[in-house]
C-alpha cells in the first residue's frame, strides 16, 4: 500500500514544474495550509458569524454556478467571484476569508473545468492569505478605535479602511499569482496583466462592488443576494473580453496569431501607401527548433517561444506590430521606418534573442 501511496504522488503534475516554481507552489500552499490551522485554533465559534459567512460562501457557489457556461480559459483567468470574500474580511475573523476560497475552488473544479489540482490549491491560497493579511490589518485598524459604519467621517473612514483591506489583498493575491507566471516562464512580460486597461478596469469593478457588499452586509446581511444579479453579467463581460483577446492571441507567445497579425499588416501597409511613408517588414525564424523538442521536450520549446516573443516586444517599439505566424516562425511591421532604420532594428533583435539563457535540461 506504501508503495502505491508512493507511485500516486511521484505522478503529480506538480514535480513536472520548475524546481522554483514547484517551490514557490509549496510554500504558499503549506503556509495558506499553517494559517487556516492557527486561525481555527484561536476563533470561538459564533453563530451569528457562521450564519454571514454561509451567505457569503452560498452567494460566491451560486455566482460560479450561474456563470459556468461561459467556460474558463486555460491561462490567466479574471474574474469577481472573489467580491463576497472582503465582507468576510471586513466583518469576521481572519479564519473566515481563510476558508472562503476552498468551496469555490471545489465547485469551480467540479461544475466549470477541471485542471491540474496544484493550480486550484495555488489560486485558493493566494486569494486566502491575501484577505486574510488584509483582514488582520483592518481589524488591527479599527481596533480600540470610533471608526464605524454609522454616518459622516466615521463612516468615511470606515470605508477608505475597507478599500484599503481590498486593495492590500490585491497587492498580496496578484503577487503571488504573477510570481508563479513568471516562475513558468521566466521571459513572460507582465506589464500588461498588472496595468493594462482590461486588469484595471476588472480590479476597479470588484473593489466597487466589494464595498457595495460589504456596506450592505454591515447593515442587513441578507441584501447581500441583491448584488447577484450585479455579479453575474460583471463576470460575464469579463469573460467575453478575454474569449475575443484569446480568439486574436497566440496562446503561446502572448503575440498576435497568424491571421491577425495579417489583418494588421494589411491596415498597416494601406496606411502607409495613404501617407506615402516607409514601413518595414521582418521575418523571423528559429534555427533547429524540432531538435530541440524532441532533445528537451515541447514544454521547453514552448518556453523557448515565450522567452523570444518576450524579447521582441521588449526590443521592438510599442506600436511595431509583432505576430507569431507559424510553428517557430515570427514577423513584426516597422511603420515610419527606413531600410537603414530597419536593419539596425533587426540587429538589435538578433542580438538580444542571442543573449537569452534558459535552463532547458532542468
Amino acid at each position: 500500500m506504501l508503495g502505491s501511496v508512493r507511485r500516486s504522488v511521484s505522478e503529480w503534475p506538480l514535480w513536472d514544474l520548475p524546481r522554483r516554481l514547484r517551490v514557490l507552489v509549496a510554500a504558499v500552499v503549506v503556509a495558506y495550509l499553517a494559517a487556516v490551522c492557527a486561525a481555527v485554533a484561536v476563533t470561538p465559534v459564533q453563530p451569528g458569524q457562521l450564519r454571514l459567512f454561509g451567505l457569503l460562501v452560498l452567494c460566491s457557489a451560486v455566482s460560479v454556478d450561474l456563470t459556468r457556461r461561459a467556460g474558463e480559459s486555460t491561462g490567466g483567468v479574471r474574474n469577481v467571484y472573489a467580491i463576497w470574500d472582503l465582507p468576510a474580511a471586513v466583518l469576521l475573523p481572519p479564519v473566515y476569508v481563510l476558508l472562503a476560497p476552498l468551496p469555490r475552488m471545489v465547485l469551480t473544479q467540479v461544475r466549470v473545468r477541471q485542471t491540474v489540482l496544484h493550480r486550484r490549491a495555488y489560486s485558493a491560497a493566494a486569494v486566502g492569505l491575501g484577505y486574510a493579511a488584509a483582514s488582520v490589518v483592518f481589524h488591527a485598524a479599527v481596533s480600540g478605535s470610533s471608526v464605524g459604519t454609522g454616518t459622516g467621517r466615521q463612516a468615511m473612514a470606515w470605508t477608505l479602511l475597507a478599500a484599503g483591506c481590498g486593495l492590500l489583498r490585491l497587492i498580496v493575491n496578484d503577487g503571488l499569482v504573477l510570481a508563479a507566471a513568471k516562475g513558468s516562464a521566466p521571459a513572460t512580460t507582465l506589464r500588461t496583466e498588472i496595468t493594462g486597461s482590461e486588469a484595471v478596469y476588472g480590479n476597479a469593478a470588484e473593489l466597487s462592488l466589494s464595498l457595495l457588499v460589504t456596506m450592505a452586509a454591515a447593515r442587513a446581511e441578507f441584501t447581500v443576494i441583491c448584488a447577484l444579479p450585479l455579479v453575474i453579467p460583471l463576470q460575464r463581460s469579463l469573460r467575453h473580453v478575454q474569449l475575443v483577446a484569446a480568439a486574436t492571441v497566440d496562446a503561446k507567445t502572448g503575440l498576435l496569431n497568424d491571421e491577425t497579425w495579417r489583418s494588421r499588416a494589411d491596415e498597416e501597409i494601406a496606411r502607409a501607401v495613404r501617407s506615402r511613408t516607409p514601413f518595414a517588414v521582418g521575418i523571423l525564424d528559429l534555427d533547429r527548433f524540432k531538435s530541440l523538442n524532441d532533445t528537451y521536450g515541447h514544454p521547453a520549446g514552448d518556453a523557448v517561444l515565450a522567452a523570444v516573443a518576450a524579447a521582441m516586444q521588449a526590443t521592438l517599439r510599442g506600436y511595431d506590430v509583432v505576430g507569431r505566424t507559424g510553428g517557430e516562425e515570427f514577423a513584426f511591421i516597422l511603420p515610419a521606418t527606413s531600410a537603414a532604420e530597419a536593419a539596425e532594428a533587426g540587429e538589435r533583435l538578433r542580438e538580444a534573442i542571442a543573449q537569452l539563457r534558459l535552463p532547458l535540461g532542468q
